[in-house]
């Protein structure tokens, strides 16, 4: 079983290292943070619960821990900002090994050690049977830089990084019973979350929206033109599908339209600003562009047809 709470906290405090950004961190009833003068304060949540975002049977606990931070960075990332602190709340069964804690913040750890990223805080309590981890990440952007997701307007163009569906066909072969090993799949066991590729874009005052693609391609475009009034065309082509599995092979074109969890980013520019095909490393491609009417469609060769969000939504 777990650690007593204290001895529990005390374990993670350990590991923890303090950032910059961060005066007091784990010990007092509060974290004290320090936002650069002439930033804004950005602030994410996002809930990991066990049968809903990961199984222990699938996913081993280093992946559940990084995979955890990666849904608060991503969010970070898609509004172009610095990410200074993470504050966890954990919930954990009595049975649960304490050698399966380790190894998740194990995990978490090592990618926020990797964006210089502080665990400043959070909250242990036990669950009757299952693990609920909750994280919020908190960042900061130069005021009035934020990159949102309501300034497209039509002419703009439409862009993705990098390739999308991998992760939600690697889960799809783990409900058909297959047993994957997560170095052949990465797209889903190990994603990276795009802050770089956010903040070079702020920085560079490029683009006019920008949302990170957790609940797959066309439920996060919907919501990027309802916050924006406008709608969109998107070539079916266009779309960089993912590869997995070794030998690797291309993604299905569902799992690339609808699939969730890539965590890459999708954001709108001007007609006429010049965009790099690469951007930190990250392939840029460009998939469509915003119109005035407010549907969405996917021109595939000769034919046009309506794109309904039908990516990843809680409680339908």
């Amino acid at each position: 079983m777990p650690l007593a709470e204290k001895s529990l906290i005390a374990r993670i405090r350990k590991s923890a290292r303090a950032g910059p950004g961060v005066t007091a961190g784990i010990g007092d009833d509060c974290a004290i943070l320090r936002i650069p003068p002439g930033h804004e304060t950005l602030v994410t949540t996002d809930f990991n619960l066990e049968g809903v975002h990961f199984c222990r049977e699938w996913h081993p606990p280093q992946v559940v821990g990084r995979r955890c931070l990666v849904r608060g960075l991503s969010d970070i990332a898609a509004m172009g900002g610095d990410p200074i602190a993470a504050f966890l709340s954990l919930a954990l069964p009595p049975k649960l090994p304490q050698k399966w804690v380790d190894r998740f913040m194990t995990g978490l750890l090592t990618l926020a050690d990797e964006f210089k990223v502080t665990l400043a805080g959070g909250d242990t309590s036990q669950s009757p049977c299952k693990i609920l981890a909750d994280i919020v990440v908190v960042g900061s952007v130069p005021k009035g830089n934020a990159i949102r997701r309501s300034g497209a307007r039509p002419g703009d163009r439409i862009y993705v990084t990098g390739e999308l569906g991998g992760s939600a066909a690697t889960l799809a072969l783990l409900f058909s019973g297959h047993k994957l090993h997560s170095a052949a799949f990465p797209r889903h066991f190990h994603p990276i979350p795009r802050i770089h590729v956010g903040r070079w874009l702020r920085q560079k005052k490029l683009v006019s929206t920008m949302i990170d693609i957790s609940d797959g391609l066309s439920t996060d475009l919907a919501h990027l033109c309802d916050e924006s009034g406008v709608g969109a065309e998107i070539q079916a082509d266009a779309i960089p599908f993912a590869s997995i599995g070794m030998p690797a092979q291309l993604v299905d074109r569902k799992f690339a339209i609808h699939g969730g969890e890539d965590y890459e980013l999708l954001f709108t520019a001007p007609r006429g600003r010049q965009i790099p095909r690469r951007i930190a490393g990250v392939t840029i491609a460009q998939i469509g562009h915003i119109t005035r009417p407010k549907r969405i469609f996917v021109i595939d060769g000769k034919r046009r047809s309506v794109l309904y969000p039908q990516g990843w939504e809680h409680f339908r």
